[in-house]
C-alpha cells in the first residue's frame, strides 16, 4: 500500500513537470518570435540608408517597395525620402514620431488619400513633395498642421476640381502661400481641365455644371460633344521629377525629350537633362531659371546652340556638353556665363577651322574655366589633336609657297601695297545740280583710312 502510495505521487509530479516545461517552451517560443518581430522592423529599417549631409540627418527609403510607414525609425530624422514606393494612404499620426522632420518626400507613389491628421506633430516641416501621385482631392485640414511649410508640391495628380477642393484652393491662393501648389492644374471636370489651382476663381468650385439643353439634337454614336482640347506643351513639372533635398534639383534624364522644357521652376540650383534626344537649344530656353548653378546636357544630340541660349544664367558655376555633336560654338553662345568654373566637351566631333577659333578665344580669356574634351575629330590632318595645338598652327607664319603670288614676296607686298592705296584714295565730283548755287559747286576728296 505504501509503495502503491508513492508510485502515485511520482506520476503526478512526472505530469505537472511536463505541463511547467511546455509552458516554458510556449513562453520562450513567444518570446523568439517577439524577438523576430522586432528584428523584421530594424531590418526593414536597415535597408534605408542613413547619412548625415551639411550636418543634417537624412533617411532614404526610395525604391523599397514599401506599402506602409513602419514604427522604429530614428526619431532623429530631419529629411525622409519615400519616393517611388507603393503607398496609397497616409493614415493620422503616420509621421508623429518623427518631430524633427524638416522635409518629407513621397513622390511617384500610389497615394490616393491623405487622412486629416496625417501630419500631425510635424511643427519643424517645410518642404513636402506629394506629386506624381493619384490625389484627386485634398482639404485644407491635413496643411493645417504645418505652421512652418513654405514648398508644397502637388502638380502632376488628377486633381477633381469641385466643391472638395475649395478649402484647399482658397489656401493656396493666399498671397504669403506663394511657394504651395504652383503647377497644379485640373484634370477634371472638362470644362476646368488645365486651369492651374493657383489662379482658378475658387467660386467656379462649387458651380453645378450647365443643364443640358432637352432641345438640342441627340450626339451621333462615336462623336464626342465637344471638339477635343488644344494640346499645349508639356512643362518641366509634369514632364521630370523635382527634388528639394539636399539641393533643389530637377531631373529630366532619360525622358526622351525633343526640346528644354518650359517652365522651368526658378528655385532650381541643379538640373539634369542628360541621355535625351535634345538637338538644338533654343534662345533663352532656361530665361526662368535664373538661379541654376549646375546644368547637365551630356548625352544628348546637340548639334547647335543659339547665341542667347543662356541668357539670363548668371549664376551657373558647371556645364556638362559631353557626348553631343557639337562641330563649334557661334559667336557670343558663353558671354552670359560669367562665374562658369567647369565645362566638359568631350565626346563631340569638333572642326578644326576658322569657327572653332572663337571657343578657344573665350577659354583663352577666362583661365579660371577648367575644360576637357577639346579634341579636332576633322579635317583628317589634325585628327586627334587638342583644338589649341591646331589654333597654334593656324596663327603661325604663312609658308612661302602659299604667298599670294608665288614670287619675290617684297615685290610682291609692294605692289599690293600700292593697289591698297589706289582703292583707298577715291575722289568723287558732286555733279551740278540746278538748285544750287554755283560757289557750293565744289569737288570734293575723300580719303579713307584703314586701321588694323
Amino acid at each position: 500500500m505504501g509503495f502503491f502510495r508513492v508510485l502515485v505521487v511520482l506520476l503526478v509530479l512526472l505530469v505537472v513537470g511536463g505541463a511547467e516545461r511546455r509552458r516554458g517552451g510556449g513562453g520562450r517560443r513567444g518570446l523568439v518570435r517577439g524577438r523576430g518581430r522586432a528584428g523584421a522592423v530594424k531590418r526593414l529599417a536597415e535597408e534605408c540608408k542613413q547619412y548625415v549631409e551639411a550636418g543634417e540627418t537624412y533617411l532614404d527609403c526610395q525604391d523599397r517597395g514599401l506599402t506602409s510607414i513602419p514604427p522604429g525609425w530614428p526619431e532623429d530624422t530631419q529629411h525622409l525620402l519615400l519616393a517611388r514606393n507603393r503607398l496609397q494612404v497616409l493614415r493620422d499620426g503616420t509621421f508623429a514620431h518623427l518631430k524633427q522632420l524638416r522635409s518629407l518626400d513621397l513622390q511617384q507613389n500610389w497615394i490616393s488619400r491623405v487622412e486629416d491628421g496625417a501630419f500631425a506633430g510635424l511643427d519643424q516641416l517645410h518642404s513636402l513633395l506629394l506629386q506624381n501621385n493619384r490625389l484627386r482631392s485634398l482639404s485644407e485640414e491635413p496643411l493645417t498642421a504645418l505652421p512652418r511649410l513654405r514648398y508644397l508640391r502637388l502638380y502632376s495628380n488628377p486633381w477633381a476640381c469641385d466643391c472638395q477642393l475649395d478649402s484647399l484652393v482658397r489656401t493656396l491662393q493666399v498671397p504669403s502661400n506663394r511657394q504651395l501648389g504652383n503647377f497644379a492644374k485640373c484634370e477634371e471636370p472638362e470644362q476646368l481641365r488645365g486651369h492651374k489651382l493657383k489662379k482658378l476663381k475658387a467660386d467656379l468650385l462649387c458651380e453645378a455644371p450647365p443643364p443640358a439643353d432637352p432641345n438640342a439634337p441627340p450626339t451621333p454614336p462615336g462623336h464626342a460633344p465637344h471638339p477635343p482640347a488644344i494640346r499645349k506643351p508639356q512643362d518641366a513639372t509634369s514632364l521630370c521629377h523635382t527634388y528639394l533635398v539636399p539641393r533643389p534639383l530637377l531631373d529630366c534624364t532619360s525622358r526622351d525629350l525633343k526640346y528644354v522644357p518650359a517652365d522651368i521652376p526658378p528655385d532650381i540650383v541643379k538640373m539634369d537633362m542628360s541621355t535625351n534626344s535634345i538637338q538644338r537649344l533654343r534662345p533663352r530656353d532656361f530665361a526662368t531659371a535664373k538661379d541654376l548653378k549646375t546644368l547637365n546636357l551630356s548625352s544628348n544630340s546637340l548639334e547647335s546652340i543659339d547665341t542667347a541660349a543662356f541668357a539670363g544664367l548668371l549664376y551657373l558655376r558647371e556645364l556638362d556638353l559631353s557626348n553631343n555633336s557639337l562641330q563649334f560654338f557661334q559667336y557670343g553662345v558663353l558671354e552670359d556665363l560669367y562665374f562658369l568654373k567647369r565645362l566638359s566637351l568631350g565626346g563631340n566631333p569638333w572642326r578644326c577651322d576658322y569657327s572653332i577659333h572663337y571657343l578657344v578665344y573665350w577659354l583663352k580669356h577666362h583661365p579660371g574655366v577648367a575644360h576637357s574634351g577639346l579634341v579636332c575629330s576633322e579635317p583628317q590632318e589634325y585628327l586627334d589633336w587638342p583644338v589649341e595645338d591646331y589654333v597654334k598652327t593656324y596663327n603661325a607664319d604663312c609658308p612661302k609657297d602659299r604667298q599670294v603670288g608665288g614670287g619675290n614676296a617684297e615685290l610682291d607686298k609692294d605692289a599690293a601695297n600700292q593697289d591698297t592705296a589706289q582703292e583707298l584714295k577715291a575722289e568723287t565730283d558732286e555733279e551740278a545740280v540746278g538748285v544750287l548755287p554755283s560757289p557750293l559747286r565744289m569737288r570734293k576728296t575723300f580719303e579713307i583710312i584703314r586701321l588694323s
